[in-house]
């Protein structure tokens, strides 16, 4: 069992880390999440049947784990709404020039503020599909849902984030138009 542990652990865990932290924006609370998360693995893997991919059956735990987390704190859905602490994010590119970094951060700050108008199921899916990048049948596993259910929270998701996005590059179309007004 240690070995098996220590595969799924070394083969997915920066996966199930990057799933939570999206999901609770606090790199801590995703890490002490991670633990819950593998604490019940290995409680419950004599009982994984195989039906589904590891990487289904780790991302479906990992999610019954955020929610129970997300219960347990008074105001959970209030939580889900605090803004994203842009201090502790990484631009993943090795050797960015100064102006690439700036427009990814932009972009990326954008994508997170838009992504806090989706619902808490809206978010996991888009965090599942493209973060993750599992297949629409491998969301539906890991969340117990229909493909189709899968499919019709991704295109609402996608539409949400897409009037977002117009609308926080409107806006930040507006302060820049005012700045060069002020000078």
């Amino acid at each position: 069992m240690d070995s098996v542990f220590d595969k799924l652990y070394e083969k997915y865990h920066q996966d199930v880390f990057q799933f939570l932290f999206y999901l609770v924006k606090n790199r801590e609370q995703a890490e002490d999440l991670v633990q819950e998360v593998y604490i019940r693995v290995l409680k419950s893997y004599g009982k994984f049947e195989g039906k589904s991919s590891e990487k289904t059956w780790l991302f479906s735990i990992a999610r019954n784990v955020a929610i129970d987390s997300f219960r347990k704190q008074k105001g959970w859905k209030q939580r889900l709404l605090e803004k994203f602490d842009w201090d502790t994010q990484q631009v993943k590119d090795e050797h960015p020039i100064p102006e690439q970094i700036a427009i990814q951060k932009d972009e990326i700050r954008w994508m997170y503020e838009a992504m806090d108008a989706c619902t808490v199921d809206q978010r996991t899916v888009v965090i599942l599909r493209y973060l993750q990048e599992l297949s629409i049948v491998e969301t539906a596993e890991a969340l117990g849902w229909t493909e189709s259910k899968v499919k019709t929270t991704q295109h609402r998701a996608l539409n949400v984030l897409k009037k977002q996005m117009e609308l926080l590059l409107e806006r930040e179309g507006d302060k820049s138009e005012k700045v060069r007004v002020e000078r």
